[in-house]
């Protein structure tokens, strides 16, 4: 796809590089811009990037790939987040300066959309256009996002469960009543509650169609915003979800923990980075040997040095992995077609299941963060 963009924009380039010498001919000072030598056409473009932090390691991927893009498409990028997914004042205040130097375009990933309600009718006023991004920006008002580039969360979420349903399948006999774990970082984000649900109802589905278990006979208990309507004391699965009160080590870790103490626990999916160290965190405090290809099955989101590691050594089943370099890329791509005047959509930037047999193939290796 890059290459048929760089010739798409080669056009651009030789007419900039024309206008340039005739330019030059009438004035002897630097006449070139300043395009980073790419892109031709761009070079005046600038774009305010406000990610939602940089606490894990998917967001490092994520500005890469926004980097790559800039230089590939010769536009100018600033590239900033909170100190992490919690705090709101600092991102809202972020978004303001950004707004306040009217770029070209600015890409959002909002971490509380209400609270970032001034700032973007700002942008709308001043007719820069707004590009979401991973989440994006949920429930803003109707026009004022021109486009999304993004993971189908809910979809990926739902991979996660076709990939983990055939490692637990014999054990789903319908005679004693087993135990799913779910670890989400919050129910407040709209990325990770899409890919926590879309695991769950994809999950209940898959067991329901077994005949050993049968329709309504998956209770999903634990956080309110989660649970469905079949009590746990009549059902033959339980799918219980965890959601930590703040979001730190020690908060994921219990909340893991309680689930990997309980002795009817079969699986257990952590729905990002953070929920997947926090098993792994929760394993190493119960010894390690909890989790694992001959223990409790566990798969996860993302990934992370502490994820690669465990899916190497088959402590982890598997994992889905977004591609954070494509979202970051995508994002700039976006927003320079809308600071062009083009017309843009959302784009799915996609999702894939990783596990130990295919980690090392090349399809799959751009796709992993440490």
């Amino acid at each position: 796809m890059r290459k048929s963009l760089k010739q798409k924009l080669f056009m651009f380039m030789s007419l900039a590089f024309i206008v340039s010498i005739l330019v030059a001919c009438g004035n002897s000072n630097d006449a070139s811009g300043n395009n980073n030598g790419n892109g031709g056409g761009n070079g005046d473009v600038t774009i305010e990037i406000v990610a939602k932090g940089f606490q894990h390691d998917f967001w490092r991927a994520v500005k890469l790939g926004a980097e790559e893009a800039a230089e590939d498409l010769g536009a100018k990028i600033n590239f900033v987040g909170p100190k992490d997914e919690q705090a709101i004042a600092e991102q809202v205040e972020m978004l303001n300066n950004a707004i306040n130097k009217n770029p070209s375009a600015v890409a959002l990933a909002a971490l509380d959309t209400e609270a970032s309600l001034d700032a973007i009718s700002q942008a709308t006023n001043a007719e820069i256009p707004i590009i979401g991004f991973d989440s994006g920006v949920p429930d803003a008002p109707e026009g004022a996002i021109a486009a999304n580039a993004a993971t189908d969360n809910y979809e990926a979420g739902a991979l996660a469960a076709e990939n983990m349903y055939p490692g637990i399948e014999d054990k789903l006999t319908g005679e004693d009543i087993v135990r799913i774990g779910v670890v989400a970082q919050e129910v407040n984000s709209l990325s990770i509650t899409e890919r926590t649900v879309g695991f769950i109802d994809k999950l209940v589905e898959l067991i329901e169609d077994n005949d050993a278990i049968g329709d309504g006979n998956v209770a999903v208990a634990g956080h309110d915003k989660l649970k469905n309507d079949v009590k746990a004391d009549d059902a033959k699965v339980i799918i219980e979800t965890r959601v930590p009160a703040t979001i730190n080590d020690a908060a994921g870790q219990t909340e893991a923990q309680t689930l990997l103490e309980k002795d009817d626990l079969i699986a257990i999916y952590g729905s990002n980075e953070f929920a997947a160290k926090s098993i792994i965190n929760a394993d190493d405090a119960l010894s390690g040997n909890v989790i694992g290809k001959d223990g409790v099955i566990a798969v996860g989101f993302d990934s992370g040095a502490m994820q690669i590691d465990a899916i190497k050594n088959e402590r982890f089943y598997g994992s889905v992995t977004q591609d954070p370099v494509q979202i970051g890329y995508q994002t700039v791509e976006l927003a320079i077609k809308a600071a062009n005047g083009e017309e843009v959509e959302d784009v799915d930037t996609g999702a894939v299941w990783y596990n130990a047999e295919n980690i090392e193939d090349e399809d799959v290796q751009p796709l992993l963060y440490e």
